[in-house]
């Protein structure tokens, strides 16, 4: 799954609110009941009194983000091609734990892709850099974990895995990571510098299918287990678009933004009719003045990243 910036945990319920929005007619029942009937517009009340401020915010940075930066259906799908290949056959539970089907996922992504745009048009990396990213990443490792709290219990883990129990089932019985009920545990492809470094350490050093000693780091205790090991295919050439993207994001400053945001919903001259969504982008365009505030007033990081990355 995607890190995004701006976006906010409740982005598969704001999707479906603006569908709702955009309908035809409002008054459209959507379903039928011995006990009553539900409206469209039933619905789009009931949601805009729990998620309104949320979903209209959302919905007009899209807007505002769209107006200037272009996002295509290719660049789209080639993220959505490249998540179902980390995810493999736990692509379609992934998403839907997060409440998206594949459609509203793709819309996600391409709100992601639009904030990235936004965000690294001014960075600047050398072909030094890139070059030194691809040398980096060429080596990969397919990887499992079970995580837990206490260095007691991955010696627990350990030694069950060791007796011959299955990988899967230990790590949704032991787990601290909510992912690990759906993966097994399973992390997928990566190189270096893709994990934290106390686990990348040991998980580049280990031998296929042994299992390691408890790794400690700031999310609790891993025992890690590398499946496979592989140099990938594509050259540097076919890696240096995507490498480039990378790096200018790891340099660019996330703070900058929520007021880039800000200042584009100021100059669209946005006109708000509906009463209760009156303040709606208040806290969002208080950031125009103040360059330097932090995207934490509106809801940060939707981080669904595994826990060890």
């Amino acid at each position: 799954m995607k890190k995004t910036v701006l976006t906010f945990t409740l982005a598969a319920s704001v999707l479906a609110l603006g569908a709702c929005s955009n309908s035809a007619n409002s008054s459209d029942i959507i379903a039928t009941s011995k006990v009553g009937d539900i409206t469209q517009n039933d619905l789009y009340q009931e949601m805009k009194s729990s998620i309104g401020d949320q979903a209209f915010q959302l919905l007009m940075i899209e807007k505002v983000l769209d107006s200037k930066y272009k996002v295509s259906k290719e660049e789209v799908d080639a993220e959505l091609k490249a998540d179902k290949e980390k995810l493999g056959d736990n692509f379609e539970a992934m998403i839907a734990q997060q409440g998206y089907t594949e459609e509203s996922y793709k819309k996600y992504l391409k709100l992601n892709l639009l904030q990235e745009k936004a965000l690294t048009e001014d960075i600047k990396v050398s072909d030094d850099e890139v070059k030194a990213a691809y040398d980096k990443i060429k080596d990969e490792i397919n990887a499992r974990h079970v995580l837990v709290k206490d260095e007691a219990t991955a010696k627990k883990v350990k030694a069950e895995l060791e007796s011959g129990k299955d990988f899967a089932e230990v790590a949704k019985k032991y787990s601290t990571e909510e992912a690990a009920q759906t993966t097994g545990g399973e992390l997928g492809w990566f190189a270096k510098g893709q994990m934290v470094p106390e686990f990348e350490d040991v998980a580049f050093k280990l031998k296929k299918n042994v299992f390691s000693d408890p790794v400690k780091t700031d999310y609790g205790y891993h025992i890690i287990e590398v499946t496979d090991t592989r140099t990938i295919k594509e050259s540097f050439e076919d890696k240096k678009a995507e490498l480039e993207k990378q790096l200018k994001l790891e340099k660019a400053d996330k703070s900058t933004l929520l007021p880039k945001v800000a200042k584009m919903m100021k100059d669209a001259d946005i006109k708000i009719k509906d009463e209760d969504l009156k303040t709606a982008l208040d806290s969002i365009l208080k950031s125009a003045d103040t360059p330097k505030e932090t995207d934490a007033d509106t809801d940060t990081d939707t981080d669904t990243t595994d826990s060890s990355k």
